[in-house]
Protein backbone atom coordinates (compact mmCIF):
# COMPACT_ATOMS: atom_id res chain seq x y z
CA UNK A 1 0.00 0.00 0.00
CA UNK A 2 1.65 3.48 -0.88
CA UNK A 3 0.08 6.33 1.05
CA UNK A 4 1.09 9.96 -0.41
CA UNK A 5 0.57 13.49 1.81
CA UNK A 6 0.13 16.43 -0.40
CA UNK A 7 0.63 19.59 1.00
CA UNK A 8 0.52 23.21 0.72
CA UNK A 9 3.74 25.23 2.50
CA UNK A 10 7.26 24.23 3.10
CA UNK A 11 7.73 22.07 6.65
CA UNK A 12 9.97 23.32 9.46
CA UNK A 13 11.56 22.62 12.46
CA UNK A 14 10.47 21.65 14.85
CA UNK A 15 7.91 19.83 12.56
CA UNK A 16 10.29 18.68 10.14
CA UNK A 17 12.19 16.11 12.63
CA UNK A 18 8.44 15.20 13.78
CA UNK A 19 7.76 13.96 10.06
CA UNK A 20 11.39 12.36 9.59
CA UNK A 21 10.92 10.58 12.72
CA UNK A 22 7.61 9.06 11.77
CA UNK A 23 8.18 8.20 7.63
CA UNK A 24 11.15 6.29 9.07
CA UNK A 25 9.14 4.34 11.22
CA UNK A 26 6.37 3.70 8.82
CA UNK A 27 9.07 2.59 6.08
CA UNK A 28 8.98 -1.04 7.68
CA UNK A 29 5.18 -1.05 7.12
CA UNK A 30 3.96 0.90 4.18
CA UNK A 31 5.60 3.37 1.46
CA UNK A 32 4.88 6.64 1.84
CA UNK A 33 5.83 9.78 0.20
CA UNK A 34 5.65 13.29 0.86
CA UNK A 35 5.20 16.24 -1.10
CA UNK A 36 4.92 19.65 -0.63
CA UNK A 37 3.54 22.25 -3.55
CA UNK A 38 3.87 26.32 -3.47
CA UNK A 39 -0.13 26.79 -3.72
CA UNK A 40 -3.55 25.02 -3.37
CA UNK A 41 -4.27 24.89 -7.33
CA UNK A 42 -0.73 22.91 -7.53
CA UNK A 43 -2.77 20.37 -5.24
CA UNK A 44 -4.88 18.99 -7.64
CA UNK A 45 -2.63 18.26 -10.77
CA UNK A 46 -0.50 16.22 -8.03
CA UNK A 47 -3.05 13.94 -7.21
CA UNK A 48 -2.72 9.97 -8.90
CA UNK A 49 -5.56 9.56 -10.91
CA UNK A 50 -6.27 6.13 -9.05
CA UNK A 51 -6.02 7.32 -5.53
CA UNK A 52 -8.67 7.24 -3.10
CA UNK A 53 -8.08 10.93 -2.13
CA UNK A 54 -8.58 11.58 1.24
CA UNK A 55 -8.86 15.79 2.11
CA UNK A 56 -8.12 16.66 6.06
CA UNK A 57 -10.39 19.20 7.30
CA UNK A 58 -12.06 19.96 10.65
CA UNK A 59 -15.62 19.68 9.55
CA UNK A 60 -14.57 15.83 8.50
CA UNK A 61 -15.37 12.73 9.53
CA UNK A 62 -13.04 12.31 13.09
CA UNK A 63 -12.42 8.28 13.89
CA UNK A 64 -10.58 6.50 16.55
CA UNK A 65 -7.38 4.86 16.11
CA UNK A 66 -9.12 1.37 16.02
CA UNK A 67 -11.59 3.10 13.28
CA UNK A 68 -9.10 4.66 11.38
CA UNK A 69 -7.01 1.47 11.13
CA UNK A 70 -10.05 -0.31 9.74
CA UNK A 71 -10.74 2.71 7.29
CA UNK A 72 -7.15 2.10 5.83
CA UNK A 73 -7.79 -1.71 6.12
CA UNK A 74 -10.58 -1.35 3.52
CA UNK A 75 -8.40 0.58 1.23
CA UNK A 76 -5.67 -1.71 1.64
CA UNK A 77 -8.22 -4.64 0.34
CA UNK A 78 -9.85 -2.84 -2.68
CA UNK A 79 -5.61 -2.26 -3.96
CA UNK A 80 -6.15 1.68 -3.40
CA UNK A 81 -2.97 3.57 -2.77
CA UNK A 82 -4.46 6.84 -0.60
CA UNK A 83 -3.39 10.69 -1.24
CA UNK A 84 -4.33 12.39 1.93
CA UNK A 85 -4.52 16.19 0.91
CA UNK A 86 -3.50 18.99 3.41
CA UNK A 87 -4.28 22.60 2.42
CA UNK A 88 -2.36 25.52 3.54
CA UNK A 89 -3.25 27.89 6.96
CA UNK A 90 -6.71 28.76 5.46
CA UNK A 91 -7.76 25.49 4.37
CA UNK A 92 -8.54 23.93 0.78
CA UNK A 93 -11.76 23.47 -1.43
CA UNK A 94 -10.88 20.30 -3.28
CA UNK A 95 -13.33 18.91 -5.35
CA UNK A 96 -12.17 15.86 -6.35
CA UNK A 97 -12.15 13.79 -2.77
CA UNK A 98 -13.29 10.24 -1.64
CA UNK A 99 -13.44 11.20 1.67
CA UNK A 100 -13.13 14.30 4.53
CA UNK A 101 -10.92 13.52 7.43
CA UNK A 102 -11.01 15.58 10.77
CA UNK A 103 -8.20 14.90 12.80
CA UNK A 104 -10.05 16.26 15.66
CA UNK A 105 -12.71 19.48 16.09
CA UNK A 106 -9.96 21.84 16.80
CA UNK A 107 -8.64 23.49 14.40
CA UNK A 108 -4.40 22.50 14.00
CA UNK A 109 -1.46 24.03 12.26
CA UNK A 110 -1.77 22.61 9.28
CA UNK A 111 1.98 21.69 9.52
CA UNK A 112 0.98 19.91 12.60
CA UNK A 113 -1.65 18.16 11.14
CA UNK A 114 1.33 16.35 9.00
CA UNK A 115 2.57 15.13 12.27
CA UNK A 116 -0.34 13.91 13.95
CA UNK A 117 -1.17 12.51 10.41
CA UNK A 118 1.67 10.48 10.00
CA UNK A 119 1.74 9.21 13.56
CA UNK A 120 -1.86 8.24 13.34
CA UNK A 121 -0.50 6.21 10.04
CA UNK A 122 2.08 4.49 11.95
CA UNK A 123 -0.47 3.45 14.75
CA UNK A 124 -3.25 2.28 12.32
CA UNK A 125 -0.59 -0.09 11.34
CA UNK A 126 0.76 -1.07 14.44
CA UNK A 127 -3.00 -2.10 15.41
CA UNK A 128 -3.51 -4.15 12.18
CA UNK A 129 -0.49 -6.04 13.07
CA UNK A 130 -1.55 -6.61 16.71
CA UNK A 131 0.82 -4.96 17.91
CA UNK A 132 1.25 -2.58 21.19
CA UNK A 133 1.04 0.90 20.16
CA UNK A 134 -0.03 3.26 23.29
CA UNK A 135 3.77 3.79 23.87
Amino acid sequence: MRYLVLAVGRLRPPFSDDVEHYERLLRRQARVEVVEVREDEALERRIPERAYVVLLDAGGTAHSSEAFAAFLEQRRQAGLDVCFVIGGPFGIALERRDHVLSLGPMTLPHQLARVVLLEQLFRAHKILAGEPYHH
